[in-house]
């Protein structure tokens, strides 16, 4: 579920965030203490918000391997077809 959100800007027109997380903190919270923060994660990943902008997520390694091999699949089971353009891996 992406969550989108109005980053605080000097005057200018707010641009739209897209959130890919259900859960979010502030860099502030992070600093405090991030190993709390990682257990109440309880294995979902965070964004973490810098002057409400994400600036990172932080995903669990499970996760994260899971993700590079579901990519990895996605891309040995593209076809091979020149006019796709796609970018090399």
């Amino acid at each position: 579920m992406a969550r989108k959100m109005e980053p605080k800007t000097n005057g200018e027109t707010p641009a739209m965030e897209e959130l890919r997380t259900r859960r979010f903190i502030s860099i502030t919270e992070m600093k405090r203490n991030p190993m709390r923060l990682f257990a109440e994660a309880k294995g979902e990943a965070f964004a973490v918000l810098n002057y409400n902008r994400p600036e990172f997520y932080v995903v669990p390694a499970a996760a994260y391997a899971a993700l590079l091999d579901r990519i990895e699949a996605l891309e040995n089971a593209a076809p091979a077809d020149p006019g796709l353009n796609l970018p090399p891996a």
